[in-house]
């Protein structure tokens, strides 16, 4: 049984959706979770569920929270008994396999990234997050915010551990694996993907070559590699854009919906796209490239965002994703 910690004290509503999302999991995955917070406020949330004490749960006490207002390294310095740092803690000590956050994104990246510590071989961590696309397969975009500044070197890094994470969590044998720039031809793109090109033709991939923004929908890549400033941007605009969408789409069945048929086909169908496009069903971003497991949540997300990383980061371990990056980056020696 592979153990998760979960930060109980990140989200924007903790610990109500870690500890129902956590209950979701050990109840229906072969997981044990632990959960780390204020360990009061966290028994009173589960006793709110009924007995809970016969699951594969427990708790951790955690005196200290980071708060989405704390600057990542001022939080790391100052509060070293947050629930982030305690959970990264058993990580590092091999009490958990992993950990799932909603908490400050900064903060999660820093503290892991110093406390779990990186994978040989890896210049920088990178966020990977999925899209739904036309195709029904998700298109995985890395990095989405954890490098706002990347060379070629560590571009050519996120396509290799994107692929390898294609493969180990959504089971495709080959990934497609494509450059982000305004353009598909080779000659478009800044510095930077001029310089990465070359190198992502060299490595044991399925590249593609270039690919564009609508290319995160239409399923033509698997996997799609960028800079974690435009990658951050692409996503916060696709959120956006889903919730405009959605919203308009109600309003518009609304109106033009008046038969008790068709409304109840058309609040069908709106069902479906609600759940093609939400983001808990993947639960949450993996951030590639350090030891152990860390998958960071949205800060809305519910419980069912918080059930789904868990099964992520529990497949994420029994699928040695990290062990498939280490020995393909010391094949790789020097060529990335």
């Amino acid at each position: 049984m592979i153990t998760i910690a979960v930060d109980a004290m990140g989200g924007d509503h903790a610990p109500k959706s870690e500890v129902e999302g956590s209950l979701r999991a050990v109840r229906n995955l072969d997981v044990r979770v632990i959960l780390v917070g204020r360990e009061q406020i966290i028994r009173e949330e589960l006793d709110l569920h009924g007995k809970w004490e016969h699951l594969p749960i427990e708790i951790v006490h955690a005196s200290e929270v980071i708060t989405m207002e704390d600057s990542a390294a001022k939080a790391m310095r100052s509060k070293k008994d947050s629930s982030i740092r305690v959970a990264t803690r058993l990580v590092r000590e091999g009490l958990a396999a992993g950990v799932v956050s909603g908490g400050n994104t900064g903060a999660v990246m820093a503290t892991a990234k110093m406390v779990q510590g990186m994978i040989r071989g890896v210049e920088r961590p990178a966020l990977a997050t999925a899209f739904p696309t036309l195709k029904g397969t998700p298109t995985v975009l890395v990095d989405v915010g954890a490098n706002v500044d990347a060379s070629a070197k560590m571009l050519a890094q996120f396509a290799f551990m994107g692929n390898i994470y294609s493969r180990a969590i959504f089971s495709i044998h080959r990934p497609r694996v494509g450059l982000l720039s305004i353009g598909e031809e080779e000659h478009k793109g800044n510095a930077l993907t001029h310089a990465t090109t070359p190198l992502l033709k060299q490595l044991a991939l399925n590249f593609i070559g270039n690919v564009e923004g609508r290319d995160l929908y239409t399923g033509l890549a698997d996997v799609i590699v960028c800079d974690g400033f435009i990658g951050n941007v692409a996503l916060k605009v696709s959120e956006g854009l889903v919730e405009v969408f959605r919203h308009m789409l109600k309003e518009s069945l609304s109106s033009t919906i008046t038969r008790q048929v068709g409304a109840a086909l058309a609040k069908n169908a709106f069902a479906d796209l609600k759940k093609r496009t939400d983001y808990s069903e993947y639960g949450g971003a993996p951030l590639l490239g350090v030891k152990g497991v860390c998958i960071i949540c949205h800060g809305r997300s519910n419980a069912n965002a918080i059930l789904n990383a868990i099964r992520v980061a529990a497949e994420y371990s029994s699928k040695r994703v990290n062990e498939k990056i280490e020995e393909g980056l010391a094949d790789l020696g020097e060529s990335t």
